[in-house]
This record gives C-alpha cells, sequence and structure tokens, in this order.
C-alpha cells in the first residue's frame, strides 16, 4: 500500500494541531528522504508528496527508460524490458514514475521513522511554546492551579501547557488551592535539559504595571506612562506616573473616584499599600513625594554622592521609614538617592519607631482606635506603657493586650 494515513500510522500526529501545516511537511517529507537515502543511498530521484490535511502520503520514484545493457546508473535509469513490465506503453528516452510501497522500507525502518517523527514534532512544539511565552514576557495571563508544593506551584494555561510559579515569585500572603484560576505576568523562559520552563511571577513590577493599565484607560491609550515602580510584594509599592495630557490628573486618574481603580489592585496584591505619586524631574520634590505619607519639613540634597537628608517632625519620623523601613527603602529605590531621617527640631536621628497603623493586617481596627484615643499611636509608644496601665486607660481585656504587646515587640526585634 503506497498511500497510507499519517493520523493513523504515526499517534504522534494527533498531538500536533499546534504546529503549522507547512512545517509539519516539511518535518514529514525530511524524515522519509531520511528513510529513502539509507534504503537506496540517494534521494534525488525521488519525489515526496504529503497532505497534511488528510494524512496522506505518496512516494514516487522518477527513472529515464534505457535500452537494455545501455544503463549505468540504476539509481536514475531502468531497462526498457524492466520498463515494460510496470507499463506496456513505455518507450526509451521516457522517464517512468513508479509509486513506491512503505512495505518495502521493512518493518524495522518504518517503527525507526515513527520514533524520528514523534521526537522531531516534540522539539517542534518545544521550540513553538518557547517562542509563544517567550514572546509574551511581561504580559499578564490567567492559568489554573494544578499542583501546590513547597517551592512551587504548577499551573496549567488554556492550552494544557505546564507553567511555574516559583515561591520567590509569590506574595508572601498568597495561598493557592487546586482548581483556582490565578493572575501573573510572564517572569523569563528557560530551557532545562532542552525543555522550556515557563517562570511566572506575582512579584515583578511589571505585574503591578500591567494591573494599573487593565484598570486604567489612560495608561492603556498611551496618556499616562508609568515611570518607575518599586515593590516590597505584598507589603508596599510606589507607583511614578506622568501625563502627557495637562488636562489629565495622573494620580487622580491611576486611583480613580474614590479609589475605584486602585482597590482591585490592592486585593489581588494582597492589601499591598500602593503610593501613587507625579514624577518629576525635580529630584527634591521627587524625594519628598517618595516619601509619602510622610510630610517633610525641609532637607539637603548632595547630587554628586546622591545622597538626602531629610527633616521631619517627630510624629512623621515613623511615617516616613515605614514598618520594617519598608517606606524609606522604596524611596531610596525610587529616587535613587540614599535617604537619611532626622527630626527636625534636634538634628538627631530619630529612633526606629512605627505608626500602629502598619499594623492593620495584624492588629483589629478596632483596638489600634482604642490606643490612639489615649495618645498612643506608635508601636513604642504602646510599649512605653505598662500592662496594668494601658488596660486602665483603654480598658481593652489584658489577653488583648498582652498579644498585641507580642506583635509589637516581634517587629523591633526583627528590625
Amino acid at each position: 500500500m503506497a498511500s497510507i494515513n499519517l493520523i493513523e500510522a504515526f499517534q504522534e500526529f494527533k498531538d500536533a494541531e499546534n504546529i503549522d501545516r507547512p512545517t509539519l511537511m516539511r518535518v514529514v517529507e525530511d524524515v522519509f528522504r531520511t528513510l529513502l537515502r539509507k534504503k537506496y543511498g540517494s534521494d534525488e530521484t525521488f519525489d515526496v508528496i504529503v497532505n497534511a490535511e488528510k494524512g496522506d502520503l505518496e512516494i514516487f520514484r522518477r527513472r529515464t527508460i534505457v535500452e537494455d545493457g545501455d544503463i549505468y546508473n540504476t539509481l536514475e535509469e531502468i531497462e526498457y524490458s524492466d520498463a515494460i513490465k510496470i507499463e506496456p506503453d513505455y518507450s526509451v528516452g521516457e522517464e517512468l514514475y513508479e509509486e513506491v510501497n512503505l512495505e518495502d522500507f521493512g518493518r524495522r525502518a518504518i517503527l525507526a521513522a515513527k520514533q524520528t517523527l514523534a521526537s522531531r514534532i516534540a522539539d517542534l512544539k518545544k521550540a513553538i511554546l518557547a517562542k509563544k511565552y517567550g514572546d509574551r514576557i511581561g504580559e499578564i495571563i490567567s492559568a489554573e492551579v494544578y499542583q501546590v508544593w513547597k517551592k512551587e506551584v504548577l499551573l496549567l494555561d488554556e492550552e494544557g501547557n505546564e507553567l511555574i510559579l516559583p515561591k520567590s515569585e509569590q506574595i508572601p500572603q498568597d495561598y493557592f488551592k487546586k482548581g483556582e484560576s490565578i493572575r501573573s505576568v510572564v517572569r523569563k523562559v528557560d530551557m532545562k535539559n532542552n525543555n522550556p520552563v515557563i517562570i511566572l511571577s506575582r512579584t515583578a513590577p511589571e505585574f503591578l504595571a500591567k494591573l494599573l493599565e487593565i484598570e486604567v484607560p489612560e495608561i492603556f491609550d498611551g496618556l499616562i506612562v508609568i515611570k518607575k515602580i518599586v515593590r516590597d510584594p505584598g507589603e508596599r509599592a510606589k507607583v511614578a506616573v506622568e501625563s502627557y495630557d495637562d488636562r489629565i490628573d495622573p494620580v487622580g486618574a491611576c486611583v480613580g473616584m474614590k479609589g475605584s481603580r486602585i482597590h482591585g489592585i490592592v486585593r489581588e496584591l494582597k492589601n499591598e499599600n500602593i503610593d501613587v505619586i507625579n514624577w518629576t524631574a525635580n529630584i527634591q520634590l521627587l524625594i519628598q513625594r517618595s516619601l509619602t505619607p510622610a510630610r517633610i519639613t525641609s532637607m539637603e540634597i548632595d547630587n554628586e554622592g546622591k545622597r538626602a537628608s531629610v527633616y521631619l517632625k517627630p510624629d512623621q519620623v515613623s511615617l516616613a521609614i515605614g514598618r520594617r523601613g519598608v517606606n524609606i527603602k522604596l524611596a531610596c529605590e525610587l529616587t535613587g538617592y540614599d535617604i537619611d531621617v532626622y527630626r527636625d527640631n534636634e538634628g538627631e536621628t530619630e529612633e526606629f519607631d512605627i505608626d500602629l497603623e502598619e499594623f492593620s493586617d495584624e492588629v483589629e481596627p478596632w483596638i489600634i482606635e482604642a490606643l490612639k484615643k489615649v495618645g498612643c499611636d506608635t508601636a513604642r509608644s504602646v510599649l512605653d506603657l505598662s500592662l496594668e496601665e494601658l488596660e486602665r486607660r483603654t480598658d481593652l481585656e489584658k489577653e488583648t493586650i498582652t498579644d498585641l504587646r507580642k506583635i509589637l515587640q516581634a517587629e523591633f526585634d526583627r528590625g
């Protein structure tokens, strides 16, 4: 049988839907030309015709008919007496086309071709997958959680391709369950043992940038440009934006009416605080904005040394530094300057303190409110009072105060 159905004969073709047909045809032709070279020594006088749509394959051998006894090349020529056995109407000088039966190659050769074909198709699929995601680096994709491991999460895209979300690329508060659909950004494509490994990320600045692009039409349209993003995933992010249209307030557009645009992003990032600020080439103004929500009294800038000394009122120092020093760290990354914080009236470095609002993810809001009512608005102001004094002044239960002090003290122990 000279014509076979490739889809049936080579099961691997069933997995090749995402390979374009011209490429598939070239691979099939190349595999069978290799078979011809092994059997006949050359494939120059053979035509391999592949119909990838139907899965048909036909091989024809071309030879010139010569007088009996005048044959010099058995690959390219055939004697007249042999030619008329195939078709009586042939004459000397004509070209004879003869269909080649696949059975002529032998069972072992066909099995070898099948294995070669499967291997070539697998390599093609890997190359296509690597290119597909290589072209999508920096884009947001949705994928389904398939397996959750200690160091990484395995996800599947809509085509069943495996994607990896390492622990290092997850927000600390992330918790995933099998079957859950999650959004992340394509970080990079690694090759391991000739297999493409697609690495996703939820901590990359690009993830926040793309989320903003989805939520803020002005960014998508190019009217507002994100100049820089710095993040401490799950804690705080600072986004510097600039508008190319004087009629558009970039910060207002990004935040939305009553925070409508930013709220969805904050939820996606597990309550990460997002400070959106106006970008400016004026470094003094940029430093001032980058230390949001703190209010600066004055500052001294050393442009050559890329350092800035910032002076604030005592009640603003803890806001400028932030919990675990996150706020000032991000401000340094955003501006490119090393920022030193000082108390305005004394010129001394402020003792490290943390605003109680920074603990809102661990301490109930009503507890923070109760403490503020008695003048305790920072962690040290609470720890400076005895348990009995706090119990008497706030009416909070002893157990609640004990747990609270442990949380606050642990933060200083870490710092």
